[in-house]
């Protein structure tokens, strides 16, 4: 019910009074009087412009309170007809409305419903390539309190795939209690027709040892294209001259078929290399050069390869991998006089088909540089049918990473390889120095063997993410950077029963050391390293690669 203010209730004045005797309205009173009427106007369903009209009339004060009080008892007697007739109120007159579930406050035992998905920046990428990674489809339920550790997982398996440069996932809509989800991406480029530069050594230390040699560089030109139909399929075409020849005709297609759990690949590689590595001495390549061998042929070494792949992913964590090859390698014959052990049987040509099966589970954050999550990969691998190349290994790669606290990160790599029967030819024993199987310290080492592990370990702390603006309104807009300070330290130990000329095998190894890396766009990962080994040497080591 309107009321008066105080003020107006305190105002009594008796100068307001008319010549005549009669009491003026004090201005709280015809504020108090035209209240009144409003309400009454309300209430009752008329107007002014119905011939309703209220007038106030300057009257004695006795006069003036009894038309106040017929006007409040008339007020609250229409107020009491119309609370049981149905009638169009005003808002700030209808009764408090009935409670409605608000999705808003919904206790977390209360499931959410996955609505529609829409997916925005995909221009090129199939939108079930994208939908194929996530963690939940249309109809699953989520719960509200989950609902940001799915989006944050669902981001880590879309960028894993390579194909974006940032991934946004938030929830579009509340519709009850049905959520639909939006998701945004930038893309990548997909096409690098590059031309080619790059030395043949396994990193900038051992090309230090040649001093540098421009003769030891490879060029030509790479044709990749990634995401080639936008099914994450890539396509490789690479024609290669300089210190070597190469060419590689490649296709792989990850997921075909309705349930996109299957895929395939084939290929085709040729190289023919002037240099080879022949043996291994003082722990170190021994190289044999064409062009400083009067006798030798046109290239030390070359090699035919055919291969055709099937990949499984029944699970969004799990995948299988099947490869069947055939290879053809020639020698030169000189390499046999150095090394009769090359090869079986002082051979230098030889023929073998190859089986490799590989399974892999894949729970990390970030597959170039991961911080936190478990990472398992296993791998058998048969060569030949005969003396000529009789192989059977297996290897083991695990990749375990721990959040500590606020910015720091401790990871462990793990490495295994055993090789069977233990009596392999020199081709067969690469081991620490090549490809994943590196300890830092021991750039300038190799240690070849058929049994053994090594085990990487690092400290992290990030210093630095930021983005430097690039290409504005572009899908390249940023460039981020991440920049961490590391401390490492690293073991190893490889067994070799038959070639033990080498001080560095059947000898537990380890090294250690500081750095910073700095990680970037597309992968790009810049390893600034200082490092020392077991042997009491020291070093600056620079990388353009990542731990993974």
């Amino acid at each position: 019910m309107p009321y008066l203010p105080v003020s107006c209730q305190q105002d009594r004045n008796p100068l307001n009074r008319h010549s005549a005797g009669r009491r003026l309205l004090s201005p709280c009173e015809k504020q108090a009087s035209d209240i009144f009427t409003r309400h009454l106007l309300i209430h009752s369903g008329l107007s002014r412009s119905s011939g309703f009209h209220a007038k106030v009339y300057r009257t004695t004060p006795v006069h003036s309170q009894f038309k106040l009080f017929l006007l409040l008892v008339l007020s609250l007697s229409f107020a009491a007809v119309q609370a049981q007739t149905p009638s169009p109120l005003p808002s700030d007159t209808l009764p408090p409305p009935a409670k409605q579930q608000d999705t808003s406050r919904v206790p977390y035992r209360y499931p959410f419903i996955v609505g529609e998905i829409f997916i925005k920046g995909n221009r090129i990428t199939r939108s079930y390539i994208i939908t194929r990674e996530l963690p939940f489809k249309k109809g699953d339920t989520l719960y509200i309190q989950d609902l940001v550790g799915t989006f944050k997982h669902a981001k880590e398996r879309i960028i894993n795939t390579r194909l974006f440069n940032d991934v946004v996932i938030a929830v579009k809509e509340f519709r009850g209690f049905v959520v639909d989800i939006e998701i945004q991406v930038k893309e990548r480029w997909y096409i690098f027709p590059l031309p080619y530069v790059r030395p043949v050594d396994r990193n900038f230390t051992a090309w230090a040892q040649h001093n540098y040699s421009l003769s030891r560089l490879d060029f030509g030109v790479k044709y990749s294209h990634y995401n080639f139909t936008g099914r994450n399929d890539y396509l490789r075409a690479w024609l290669i001259t300089g210190y070597s020849n190469q060419v590689e005709l490649a296709y792989d297609l990850p997921y075909v078929g309705r349930t996109l759990k299957h895929g395939f690949g084939v290929g085709f590689f040729y190289n023919g290399f002037k240099e080879i590595n022949a043996a291994t001495i003082n722990n170190q390549q021994y190289f044999m050069n064409s062009d400083t061998i009067p006798y030798a042929g046109k290239y030390m070494r070359e090699q035919l390869s055919f291969s055709l792949r099937y990949y499984y992913r029944p699970a969004l964590k799990i995948r299988h991998a099947f490869r069947l090859g055939y290879n053809r390698l020639n020698i030169d014959s000189s390499v046999t006089i150095v090394n009769p052990h090359y090869f079986n049987n002082n051979k230098t040509q030889i023929f073998y088909p190859e089986f490799n099966y590989a399974l892999t589970y894949n729970n990390i954050d970030y597959v170039p540089y991961p911080l936190n999550g478990f990472y398992l990969q296993t791998g058998f691998t048969r060569k030949g049918i005969n003396s000529d190349m009789n192989l059977w290994q297996l290897t083991a790669k695990t990749y375990q990473g721990f959040p500590l606290w606020r910015k720091t990160y401790f990871v462990t790599q793990n490495l295994g390889l055993i090789s069977l029967p233990f009596k392999q030819p020199f081709y067969n024993q690469q081991f620490v120095g090549y490809g994943d199987y590196y300890m830092r310290g021991f750039e300038k080492y190799v240690v070849d063997g058929v049994f053994g592990g090594l085990s990487r370990n690092t400290l992290l702390r990030e210093l630095f993410n930021f983005n430097i603006p690039f290409l504005r309104g572009t899908s390249h807009d940023v460039i981020p950077i991440r920049i961490y300070a590391k401390t490492y330290v690293d073991f190893g130990y490889v067994d070799n029963k038959y070639f033990r000329d080498n001080s560095l095998v059947n000898k537990f190894l380890y090294s250690g050391g500081l750095g910073v890396d700095v990680v970037t766009f597309y992968d790009f990962v810049f390893r600034f390293e200082y490092s020392i080994n077991q042997l009491g040497e020291k070093g600056f080591y620079f990388h353009i690669r990542n731990d993974f």
